[in-house]
């Protein structure tokens, strides 16, 4: 996205409304956490399709598996055809803000609408073990941190996961899932003043704006999830009579927070 004209920039931002506002110091409220992408992805079988019904997932902090376990807010519950999602194909399940520490384990729940489609055309229900009626537990421990985003990816591998019961055409589901925890780029954070009003905060890369946002309660913004590399910040206040600013020579390093220093914008 090319930069516009300051002039451009500033209009644009004078007409922000106070839903905008209000939704800018909600998401400052959180920047104490960390926050995670769960995505799923397949090693590929010989299947024509293969659904799978993810209801829950639940990340675990504690080094007991009895206790300790949180359900990951705004998960994308329904049915997804795995063969879909091969050759580096993935899709979110998962976005939200966690607590930043040690994720020992995390829980796939699965619900019991879970089906093969054979080569043949058949389509035939997948039975699961009634062990496995608690969730899918994978050991993840990792430490996320304060103000990083990540992304969690789930790669089911069909061909170990679905096995061809005694009788013939029947299947049962006993799921093998490799996970990859990675940081997402870094993030950036500071304060811009007079907090009385919010600021729109670029990230620029030449001409390019790779990420924005509103300051929030006391100024303060985060960015999150932007690429290693030097940028520049630009600064522009809902109120017209103070002038906008700029901040060269940003370094963002990846899984880390790149605090910068306040600045306050004058008239």
């Amino acid at each position: 996205m090319r930069m516009p004209s300051w002039k451009h920039l500033a209009n644009g931002v004078l007409v922000l409304s106070t839903a905008l506002f209000m939704a800018a110091c909600s998401k400052n409220d959180n920047d104490g956490k960390s926050r995670i992408q769960v995505a799923l992805t397949d090693d590929p079988g010989d299947f024509k399709a293969v659904y799978i019904d993810v209801q829950e997932i639940n990340v675990n902090y504690n080094e007991s598996d009895d206790n300790g376990w949180q359900t990951l807010p705004g998960m994308k519950k329904g049915r997804y055809n795995l063969l879909t999602l091969v050759n580096d194909k993935d899709t979110v399940l998962a976005d939200a803000d966690i607590a930043s520490g040690t994720i020992k384990e995390i829980r796939l729940v699965l619900g019991d609408d879970n089906w093969v489609v054979t080569n043949a055309g058949d389509s035939i229900k997948l039975q699961t073990p009634s062990g496995q009626s608690s969730g899918v537990k994978l050991k993840i421990n990792m430490p996320v941190s304060e103000g990083v985003l990540y992304k969690l990816l789930l790669d089911f591998d069909v061909a170990k996961s679905i096995h061809e019961a005694g009788s013939a055409g029947k299947y049962i589901l006993k799921p093998v899932i490799r996970t990859v925890l990675q940081a997402q780029g870094g993030s950036i954070k500071g304060v811009v003043l007079p907090a009385v009003v919010p600021s729109a905060v670029l990230v620029l890369n030449g001409t390019d704006t790779v990420a924005s946002t509103y300051s929030g309660v006391g100024g303060a913004y985060l960015l999150k999830g932007i690429a290693a590399g030097s940028y520049t910040l630009h600064y522009i206040s809902t109120d017209s009579t103070l002038q906008p600013a700029t901040k060269q020579g940003v370094v963002v390093e990846t899984g880390k927070v790149t605090a910068v220093d306040t600045l306050t914008l004058v008239k």
